[in-house]
């Protein structure tokens, strides 16, 4: 379906909502309904990303198949969200690869990442460096991973300027920062509006665990991101090059967040896979679910490394773990990881609007 006929039937369907208003509870999405009477195309817009895709509106809705209105709101807003993403990145022909054929891109990514990587081993490994370094040195690392981490920040910057200006966003105040954050921190949208949690999995039974599950990801991410900046903070500032030991912060921080990665994507593969398809964008399910495996992919070879680090396997694994790992960075633009900086402008346009 075309955008602009999308944007229609959404307001279609959200025009029903507002008459209705059953679901007013439920999250924020409902409460930002009411607060309208028409709706433009940047309101829809906003609307989708602030939509967490719980499903508790559809199963709750009277007037969902086969009533002639035809309701079904986590699905129309999961299309109108995956177009909002594609139709605002940066190459937009990426976002579209990548969300028909993520796990199949993200491979190829990886593969090809880790040639390189074994390359720069045999071209600039003397052995003379301690640890990792002693097969890829340091300066080498940083020579491939600083245009992998500045090529995204750009391009999301750019996704997410146009994605505001679409939205009406108005310049913001540190209680707008407050309220969104607070949200994302405890991921109030997913409980279902009562605290019991939402039906993702199953129509007939209230479940935290996508919560939970987004939040072992999300945490475990902060706790990596963590890890490496503190690392480069005791290289840099402090005379203090890896390797680090068990009980220092990069290590605990980084084992940890490993940890609750590997087991927050496992989580949510899962849900996803028990999960209704045609309750969300049913032509992007493989790009989502590629995402995921993408994630898991990176923690776990980062455990492994630990695991592995002074055994002949090496190598290998840093290869194919900093290949993994350059690939989240160089793919986050286009992969699902957009949707948590998308949705947390919508948080802040909703707290602009609430005030």
């Amino acid at each position: 379906m075309q955008i602009n006929n999308l944007i229609e039937e959404a307001k279609r369907q959200v025009d029903i909502c507002n008459a209705c208003r059953y679901c007013e509870s439920f999250c924020s999405v409902f409460p930002a309904i009411s607060r309208e009477r028409q709706f433009a195309d940047g309101d829809i817009t906003q609307l989708a990303n602030l939509c967490h895709n719980c499903r508790g509106c559809y199963y709750a809705c009277q007037y969902t198949e086969p009533h002639e209105f035809k309701i079904n709101i986590p699905k129309v807003l999961a299309e109108v969200r995956q177009e909002s993403w594609q139709e605002n990145a940066v190459p937009a022909i990426a976002a579209k690869t990548f969300h028909k054929s993520g796990a199949m891109m993200s491979l190829a990514v990886i593969a090809g990442l880790a040639f390189i990587l074994f390359m720069f081993q045999l071209a600039a490994g003397d052995g003379t460096g301690e640890g990792f370094y002693g097969v890829l040195p340091h300066n080498a690392m940083i020579t491939v991973f600083i245009p992998a981490f500045f090529f995204p920040l750009i391009s999301i910057a750019i996704s997410l300027h146009r994605y505001w200006k679409k939205i009406g966003g108005q310049r913001l105040k540190l209680s707008h920062f407050a309220t969104a954050l607070g949200s994302v921190a405890k991921l109030k949208d997913l409980s279902g509006g009562h605290g019991e949690g939402c039906n993702f999995e199953d129509e007939d039974r209230f479940s935290n665990a996508r919560r939970w599950s987004h939040q072992a990801i999300m945490y475990g991410f902060l706790l990596c991101f963590a890890s490496t900046s503190i690392a480069t903070l005791m290289h840099y500032f402090f005379n203090m090059p890896a390797p680090y030991p068990l009980f220092s912060l990069p290590k605990l921080f980084g084992i940890t967040g490993g940890v609750m990665l590997s087991l927050g994507t496992l989580s949510m593969a899962r849900l996803k896979l028990k999960a209704d398809r045609n309750l969300g964008d049913a032509h992007v399910w493989g790009g989502e679910m590629g995402f995921v495996l993408l994630l898991f992919f990176v923690s776990t070879t980062g455990l492994a490394l630990y695991i592995f680090g002074s055994t002949g396997a090496m190598p290998s694994l840093l290869a194919i773990h900093l290949a993994s790992v350059l690939a989240f960075f160089l793919l986050t633009p286009f992969s699902k990881m957009i949707h948590g900086f998308y949705r947390m402008a919508s948080l802040l346009r909703d707290a602009q609007l609430k005030a």
